[in-house]
């Protein structure tokens, strides 16, 4: 969600299970005052506020430094999502997350989670050799601080290609837990417009294939044709490396929520159980 919804949103008290990850995003319009506002609601609310860090949007350490200190000591923020940051030149001098992390930032202000992004498709700005290098970093890094790492995936349609790459990352020596991006229930045009933002063409092209055409979709898109191998494959091998749904309500939280209740995805409210949302 992003913050500005997150503040304003009447929706939001009592309608998610205690402890869900409310992923906090960062798209360069908010400050860091409203950013600290927005997890503190969360929190306040009962959920886990995970703020997006978006290196290339930061301009200087003092910026850093100054945000993460504010969402922790201001939100009582300790899970955060580090990424690269979706703009072609960085603002300032940090092109990567892994600048962020070697700021020793994370360390000081008390973060214990951290999520980082995973490419089950191609990135628009590196190759897959290139990302398995950073992944193998930020778990070396993971391993040096303490903190509880996890990979965290854009949404995509192609869930055979999602669970292959993620079982697959233990072939490059990474055993981290991995969560799987899906788009919630949503209008086909809504998914078009987010795809197309977030760099996800690959997989929408694999949507409309299977499918025929956008037309066959009619009006909205379930993301059961997702979930659902997803879930077959995990009853098959319990050792999986994916342990948890990354959930984009590009539908609405309220409809996002309703999908995941009745789903029965939301039936237990233990913590180990949660899933997210974006």
């Amino acid at each position: 969600m992003a913050p500005s919804q997150v503040i304003d949103s009447p929706d939001l008290p009592g309608l998610l299970p205690p402890g869900v990850r409310i992923y906090i995003t960062d798209i360069g319009l908010a400050d860091t005052p409203t950013l600290a506002k927005a997890a503190r609601r969360v929190r306040d609310l009962g959920y886990t506020a995970v703020p997006h860090i978006a290196a290339r949007r930061l301009t200087t350490r003092e910026t850093l430094e100054a945000r993460l200190k504010a969402l922790a000591e201001e939100a009582g923020v300790r899970d955060v999502l580090i990424i690269g940051g979706d703009v072609a030149a960085p603002a300032g001098s940090f092109s990567s997350s892994i600048d962020v992390l070697a700021t020793g930032f994370v360390d000081k202000y008390g973060i214990t989670e951290v999520g980082m992004a995973g490419h089950p498709e191609v990135s628009r700005d590196f190759g897959e050799e290139a990302a398995i290098a950073a992944l193998r970093m930020k778990s070396a890094w993971a391993e040096r601080s303490g903190a509880r790492m996890r990979i965290v995936t854009q949404f995509g349609f192609d869930a055979d290609k999602f669970i292959a790459w993620a079982d697959g990352l233990a072939a490059f020596g990474l055993d981290l837990p991995v969560h799987l991006g899906v788009a919630g229930p949503a209008k086909i045009t809504t998914l078009l417009k987010y795809a197309a933002l977030c760099g996800v063409g690959n997989s929408l092209n694999f949507l409309k294939k299977r499918s025929g055409s956008l037309a066959a979709l009619a009006t909205s898109h379930s993301p059961e044709s997702f979930v659902g191998p997803i879930e077959d494959h995990l009853r098959a091998k319990p050792g999986s490396a994916i342990a948890q749904l990354h959930v984009f309500p590009f539908g609405g939280i309220k409809n996002t929520a309703r999908w995941l209740y009745e789903r029965g995805s939301w039936q237990s409210a233990d913590a180990d159980d949660r899933s997210s949302i974006a």
